[in-house]
């Protein structure tokens, strides 16, 4: 096995408790009230532009057509330019730009429309004068929206439960900023350290010392801040995926934070800059349209390719008899096992060393018909019935069997991290030449890579690449 040889198999003690496979932490945010969960300010905001895009019709006499098009041009621009997302920093200054961009937008948008639909030039212009009119409507009130939720902040508290993690030092001065200023709407509840320096007392948050996972859900916590005392701290990675896995909020006070500039995805928190971390992939809403496309296309492969299953399925009977299919067990998501279903490759022996023997190159077990089937992966098509279960996905980490899984987690950072979604039937690290025995810890990076930036596009890429490779019968 790839980099385990000459090497210690021990379990590494975090400073705080990793949430590894077989863990399945309960739901942080959805233990808080439903009341709690609702941001405020992004639902006026939200409030506030519809209302402004109804005045501006009524204002201007549009009709059906031009009103519809410009709700959508709207719509879209503001949506793509993050309007209405939730912040810290309540600014109407700080935000004016970019929802002045957002609004320009929608203005070229529509202005394109007139031109490409051959609209009547009148009816262009009073969506034009539809959009502008929107502007000043929505400007002006936007600056009371926030100084109504900064007021809230303030005098009722409508501040999400915050925890913090990272050096003693910076953890307390980040603690006592939010207790001081709570119109940046955070509410610390508990403390960690994640490095050597301890925790400052006299903070009036608890103390956590152990077990973070159950800390976070006992005190609600929504949000969770990590303050690394340097840029090796693996105790931080390790919170910031227990966060992820537990639905939190997660910001990020970069290491030389006093360097770091304002940019999209970073908030304030009085002068530290806070980098929004995306939330865990399979909360997203386009990863039920991944998981609807998979399942369709799945089932439709199964029915299609169902003779060239038989084929390959009566030439593994013929060289090695039966039974033709084989079953393993296969860690998933959350640490959860499943059964995984391929064509069986390797003759049947006495004693059944599937599930602790790492790779059968050079078996001679390995006949002619098992050695195509595994050169050119035809033996992974009855995975397919997996991925219609819902136990996999096309696109995902490998599956691995539990005692490699055991094995690989405690020597490898971050293996057990790639639990976090449904294994897959081929992935980024398979495309990518990491097959058979090639390195674990590479592996290991390459999945938490495709974790941490997952989209739709990504999948298809990885697809269209494993067909390139299947076709091309080679690695890279």
């Amino acid at each position: 096995m790839t980099e385990l040889k000459d090497t210690v198999v021990a379990e590494p003690v975090p400073a705080q408790r990793r949430v590894r496979p077989g863990d399945r932490p309960r739901d942080a945010v959805r233990s808080r009230p439903l009341l709690a969960r609702v941001n405020a300010v992004a639902v006026l905001l939200v409030a506030v532009d519809g209302a402004a895009w109804l005045t501006a019709v009524l204002r201007t006499g549009a009709g059906p057509a031009c009103a519809v098009v410009t709700a959508a041009a709207l719509a879209g621009a503001r949506v793509a330019g993050r309007v209405h997302r939730r912040r810290l920093w309540l600014s109407w200054l700080q935000d004016l730009p970019r929802s002045v961009t957002a609004t320009a937008l929608a203005f070229a948008l529509v202005t394109g429309f007139g031109l490409v639909a051959g609209m009547d030039g009148a009816d262009t212009a009073r969506m034009q004068e539809l959009v502008l009119c929107f502007a000043v409507l929505s400007e002006a009130v936007r600056p009371a929206v926030f100084a109504f939720g900064r007021w809230g902040r303030r005098r009722l508290r409508r501040c999400d439960r915050a925890v913090v993690v990272g050096s003693g030092r910076i953890g307390g001065e980040l603690v006592r900023t939010m207790l001081e200023h709570p119109e940046f709407g955070l509410l610390p509840v508990g403390v960690a350290a994640s490095g050597p320096d301890p925790v400052p007392p006299g903070l009036p948050v608890e103390r956590i010392d152990g077990d973070l996972t159950g800390a976070i859900a006992r005190l609600r916590a929504g949000t969770v801040i990590l303050a690394p005392a340097d840029e090796s701290d693996g105790a931080i990675v390790d919170a910031a995926i227990t966060a992820h896995r537990l639905g939190c909020v997660t910001l990020v006070l970069p290491h030389l934070f006093e360097l770091c500039p304002d940019g999209p995805g970073v908030d304030r928190l009085r002068s530290y800059p806070l980098v929004w971390l995306g939330g865990a992939p399979t909360r997203r809403p386009s990863w039920w349209v991944k998981r609807a496309v998979e399942t369709t296309l799945a089932a439709a492969a199964l029915v299609l390719l169902a003779p060239v299953i038989a084929v390959c399925a009566l030439a593994v009977a013929v060289e090695s008899g039966f039974p033709v299919f084989f079953r393993q067990v296969r860690v998933g998501m959350d640490g959860g096992t499943f059964v995984l279903y391929k064509l069986r490759s390797v003759r049947q022996a006495a004693v059944d060393d599937s599930q602790t023997r790492w790779s059968v190159a050079g078996d001679r077990r390995v006949g002619p018909v098992g050695r195509f089937l595994r050169r050119s992966s035809l033996d992974e098509l009855p995975q397919l019935w997996n991925v219609v279960r819902g136990e996999m996905s096309l696109v995902g980490p490998r599956p691995e069997r539990p005692v490699f899984v055991h094995e690989f987690s405690a020597v490898h950072d971050l293996y057990w991290a790639r639990h976090r979604v449904p294994t897959g039937l081929t992935g980024l690290a398979q495309v990518h030449g990491l097959r058979g025995d090639t390195s674990i810890a590479d592996r290991a990076r390459y999945d938490n890579y495709y974790i941490a930036n997952w989209s739709l596009w990504l999948d298809v890429k990885i697809i269209i690449l494993t067909v390139g490779e299947l076709l091309c019968r080679r690695q890279r």
